[in-house]
């Protein structure tokens, strides 16, 4: 039997014709969200880039390599900033025949990009905070206290803004990573100038870096690795496939599972393809079947956009996981 489809957001109409209605209103509602969001980010964007300045200035003043440091990553959230608005406004627009699965990947390319400069500024960070613990300078920790006080609530103010939608979004969490982890980092400064203030001790002012420069890097490699395991189509993490095969076979109707695959179009969004082998039935007599595997698909593991191919039991062997390569070779004889 042929393909049973439904679309990336579980909205299209199967029953009663009203798919192109569907499809509108919801892009409609997509566009609206992405609107709500993409202003958040320039308003973080505008604080961010004028503190940045201010901060810079500050720091070379100061001769400070916390301001300093914590004034470059600023630097990047701009740029993080900047490159997300550009990525939801990508996602807001409608799939077509050259993008089928539409433009939500672009978010996820953004959190790829956005997390590899953060390994590479805290590799940085090390390495000067390295030569200022050799050889300690001298730091106006009044000016650094100061600034480091504006910078955290520049920071966390930025963050909260920005900080809605995050948990379910890499994009967004690629940037409210920057921004969150710049406003622990202007915290550790503030201690760090009052310790100086206190103690004299100098050298508190590159170890501060290098707490900084861990965190960045810590929050860094977390998106990294999620990014390339959907770019990877890798099994969602959460999904356990044998589970799926299980709650597939309970349907009444359903007699094996083959060729089965699922996999991430962004972190929330899902897709699962399989081969259901059921008896040798018509075509009206399977939709019920269909639609319980959709509902159970749907409800229980968030996996909207399903693709399922049914076939009578002794069409296919029953190999649980395709072989793309073979497959490929197979057709290409």
């Amino acid at each position: 039997m042929g393909k049973n489809l439904a679309n990336g957001n579980g909205l299209w109409k199967v029953h009663d014709g009203s798919k192109g209605m569907e499809t509108t209103h919801t892009h409609s509602h997509l566009a609206d969200i992405s609107g709500q969001t993409g202003t958040r980010i320039v308003i973080s964007l505008v604080i961010t880039l004028g503190f940045v300045l201010i901060e810079g200035i500050a720091g070379y003043w100061a001769n400070s390599l916390a301001l300093l440091t914590d004034a470059v990553h600023n630097l990047t959230d701009v740029f993080a900033l900047a490159l997300s608005w550009h990525a939801i406004r990508l996602a807001a627009r409608p799939a077509n025949p050259d993008r089928t699965y539409g433009y939500h990947r672009a978010g996820i390319l953004v959190a790829l990009f956005n997390s590899t400069t953060l390994v590479v500024i805290a590799l940085g960070i090390f390495y000067e905070a390295y030569h200022r613990l050799l050889a300690p300078e001298q730091v106006q920790a009044e000016t650094l206290t100061l600034v480091a006080t504006i910078a955290f609530l520049v920071n966390a103010g930025t963050a909260w803004i920005v900080r809605h939608g995050s948990e379910n979004d890499l994009n967004l969490r690629s940037v409210f990573v920057h921004l969150a982890g710049d406003a622990i980092s202007t915290g550790a400064a503030i201690v760090a100038g009052i310790g100086i203030v206190l103690t004299h001790w100098n050298w508190l002012d590159p170890l501060v870096s290098v707490f900084i420069g861990v965190l960045i890097l810590w929050n860094g490699w977390g998106i990294i690795r999620e990014t390339v395991n959907i770019l990877m189509e890798a099994t969602p993490r959460g999904v356990d496939l044998n589970e799926i095969i299980g709650d597939m076979l309970l349907i009444d109707g359903v007699l094996g599972v083959h060729d089965l695959h699922v996999w991430s179009i962004t972190q929330t969004m899902r897709s699962l393809s399989a081969h259901l082998a059921i008896d040798d039935i018509s075509i009206s007599e399977s939709i019920p079947i269909r639609d319980k595997v959709y509902n159970m698909l749907y409800h229980k593991y968030a996996i909207a956009h399903a693709t399922l191919q049914f076939e009578c039991v002794d069409c296919d062997p029953m190999t649980l996981y395709c072989d793309l390569e073979q497959a490929n070779q197979r057709y290409n004889k």
